[in-house]
């Protein structure tokens, strides 16, 4: 009886190498546009505001203390905190609060 239920089934399932293979690669599309992409252009950003930063600008440390540009070299500021200078690495900053530059937020001109 077993014998003749084997006979029945189709050998390989139909779906061959191509089929089985099919849901690893929808689920590595899945990952790059859910996860990689997204992680990528906001590094991208990142390292676009922090070759922008001019003196002037008013910066968020990663460890969160709030201090204005004085001086900017290649790969070191000397930031102003409340009184205090202190030189700070480039890549330790976490935001720019506000440019130099005013910005039209309004859209209209005068």
């Amino acid at each position: 009886m077993f014998s003749l239920i084997m006979q029945a089934a189709p050998a390989g399932g139909g779906m061959g190498a191509i089929g089985s293979f099919l849901p690893i690669l929808l689920i590595g599309v899945i990952f790059y546009f859910l996860l990689i992409r997204p992680q990528n252009q906001r590094m991208k950003a990142h390292r676009q505001m922090l070759s922008e930063v001019a003196r002037g600008d008013t910066i968020v440390t990663n460890g969160g203390l709030i201090g204005k540009v004085k001086k900017v070299a290649d790969d070191e500021l000397t930031v102003n905190f409340n009184g205090t200078e202190m030189k700070l690495v480039r890549s330790m900053i976490a935001d720019v609060r506000n440019k130099t530059a005013p910005a039209n937020d309004t859209g209209k001109k005068k």
